[in-house]
């Protein structure tokens, strides 16, 4: 029998984004590219570079690793920077979450 992988915990959100889609100004919708953030990706950095939490803290809060945090955080960043720079819409949709009503969240 073959060694299944592990399944993939899912992680918890304080909650849903109120906004899911930004776009350049002035750039029509057809001509975009979208760059998709996941809501965990969101997550990341509205704890980290909004609430000013430490990332073991976020991580905690989310209910994984320190290392997978940080994964989560540079991805989002990097995602962010090339919607930035290089013009394109961002869109948060999707993930493996779970949004959770945790005081302090």
């Amino acid at each position: 029998m073959k060694d299944m992988p592990r399944p993939r915990m899912r992680r918890w959100v304080g909650r849903e984004p109120g906004v899911v889609f930004f776009k350049p100004q002035g750039v029509p919708m057809a001509s975009l590219e979208v760059v998709v953030l996941s809501v965990e990706e969101y997550e990341a950095l509205r704890l980290s570079d909004l609430q000013g939490l430490s990332q073991a803290d976020a991580a905690k809060r989310m209910g994984i690793s320190q290392p997978t945090f940080n994964r989560l955080l540079a991805s989002a960043r990097s995602k962010i920077a090339e919607a930035i720079v290089k013009g394109k819409a961002i869109k948060i949709e999707g993930g493996h979450y779970l949004v959770t009503a945790k005081e302090g969240v």
